[in-house]
């Protein structure tokens, strides 16, 4: 199986990365990257194949992994869709539906969706993914393995659920983050060193993570087991029940879910409005 990456950038180098730590040869896999000195990087780093040109970069391979900035992506792929032909086409793209892709790829069928996350850039990642009615269970099969080179791999039935993906697990480091300040600021005003707070709430979220993670138990039972009646931890979550941290949580989540499918449809819409003005070789070399 030979993949052709559009772009190559950060999220593009993960996969990469993950895939020749995987088993893939170097030899399997090219890279469209006009920007010369990250042709050098790649080239140094992973030993890929490079080229300017998407129809020469995707020409021999089985695989075309879509990894441009979304509001470039109508631009880059617009004229040369008919190079597309045949190949099965990975998006990770973020807002970009199925549905314009297939259009501006001459109505393609063979596409996948995905939605990874940025802890994908050390291996840690989990991403979302959703397949056309058309894409076969053989190249369901491929994506998943590109992709598990940088995490694991869900996939959802109905593509609205990607949004779902997005508020979760694609917004989810920034939850965690905003959590981790929290932890270390409250450890901080109490007598801690901030390098110790912060080193106290990362191991703890780790832990707690991998604890989860290797267990059959529900997360609310695994909770109750840290939470010893007229306990500190009881007292703790009382405080956070009281102040309705979860209620506001899962607001928030809601509001990402609805803020993720306006995006798509803002970006279809200007994708295919002012931006169809933006020449193709903006963005990538077209093929001499």
């Amino acid at each position: 199986m030979n993949i052709a990456f559009i772009g190559g950038g950060n999220m593009a180098r993960a996969m990469i990365g993950g895939m020749i730590q995987h088993g893939y040869d170097a030899a399997q896999i090219s890279v469209v990257e006009i920007d010369a000195q990250q042709q050098q990087q790649l080239v140094e780093k992973y030993g890929v194949t490079i080229t300017a040109s998407i129809a020469e970069g995707i020409q021999d391979s089985d695989v075309a992994v879509l990894a441009v900035k979304p509001q470039q992506l109508h631009a880059a792929i617009s004229e040369t869709a008919p190079s597309f032909q045949n190949k099965l086409v990975i998006s990770i793209a973020a807002g970009i539906r199925t549905s314009d892709l297939s259009q501006w790829l001459d109505q393609h069928e063979f596409i996948i969706r995905a939605m990874p996350n940025t802890p994908a850039l050390v291996g840690k990642g989990v991403t979302g993914l959703y397949a056309l009615p058309r894409v076969s269970a053989q190249q369901k099969e491929q994506a998943s393995k590109i992709l598990e080179g940088i995490g694991a791999v869900v996939w959802v039935r109905k593509e609205v659920q990607l949004d779902a993906v997005t508020a979760l697990s694609g917004c989810g480091p920034a939850y965690v983050f905003y959590f981790l300040e929290a932890m270390q600021q409250a450890g901080t005003e109490q007598g801690l060193a901030a390098d110790v707070a912060k080193q106290l709430a990362v191991q703890t979220f780790l832990g707690a993570a991998h604890l989860a993670a290797q267990s059959d138990d529900a997360l609310e039972t695994l909770r109750a087991r840290v939470t010893s009646k007229g306990g500190v931890t009881e007292q703790a979550l009382l405080s956070m029940e009281q102040s309705n941290i979860k209620g506001a949580f899962i607001r928030a989540m809601q509001v990402a879910n609805e803020r993720s499918r306006e995006m798509g449809e803002m970006l279809s819409e200007r994708q295919t409005g002012a931006l169809d003005a933006i020449k193709p070789d903006t963005f990538f070399a077209p093929r001499r």
